[in-house]
């Protein structure tokens, strides 16, 4: 009669034969890692759910700590500032708007007066840059040429590199001060960053400037 074979009993074997799942999964996982065969997602898959939640749980209440720090770090004074300065910036914004919408519609008169408010008021903010030069515009189409020009002067320095101050700075130069070196420096900046400029059509339609600057203009380009 042959003898069975069965399978050996655990509760009798030594204590170092008997596998243990919990340490197959560990050895099973640093063994994938070692490979570079594990993903995220098994990875998390085989934590505890516990340990995920709890992980997920803390991250809010840090996100939840932090905004709460950061209400804490800006004071009521601060808050009123920031208040003051949104306030000035949406108004320099409508004023310098509206300026420009009376330029389009060719009041410049009116366009000078809106430019003027946002520049004598309003000079800390960084855009009022951009009504002086509507400012400059206007002053030149109502006659006074001469501060016209030096508010380009200025400007081209504070916006260097803005097409259109130096476009204007030019064909001022050119007609008003007989300046025909200078005037081609200036243009060759503003026709170097944006070609419309040698378009009379451009700064007469689109740009909206006056009538007595786009005949400066086309006496530069024509040398006339």
């Amino acid at each position: 009669m042959g003898i069975a074979c069965r399978a050996p009993i655990p509760r009798l074997l030594p204590k170092s034969t008997i596998p243990n799942p919990n340490k197959t999964l560990t050895n099973s996982i640093k063994a994938s890692l070692r490979n570079g065969s594990i993903t995220r997602r098994f990875f998390l898959l085989s934590l505890p759910i516990s340990t995920i939640l709890l992980g997920s749980n803390n991250r809010n209440m840090i996100q939840s700590s932090s905004n709460i720090a950061l209400a804490d770090l800006v004071s009521p004074s601060e808050r009123e500032s920031s208040a003051i300065i949104s306030r000035r910036v949406s108004e320099a914004v409508e004023l310098l708007e509206k300026g420009r919408e009376l330029q389009a519609l060719g009041d410049f008169s009116e366009a000078l007066r809106y430019f003027t408010l946002v520049v004598e008021n309003y000079k800390d903010l960084a855009f009022s840059d951009y009504a002086r030069v509507g400012r400059a515009l206007a002053l030149y189409e109502v006659g006074d040429r001469e501060e016209a020009i030096a508010e380009l002067e200025d400007v081209s320095i504070s916006l260097k590199g803005y097409p259109e101050v130096h476009a204007a700075l030019a064909a001022a130069l050119y007609v008003d001060k007989h300046a025909p070196l200078l005037a081609e420096n200036q243009f060759t900046i503003a026709t170097v960053l944006d070609p419309h400029y040698t378009d009379l059509s451009y700064v007469k339609d689109t740009k909206h400037w006056p009538p007595s600057l786009v005949s400066s203009l086309q006496h530069f380009i024509t040398l006339t």
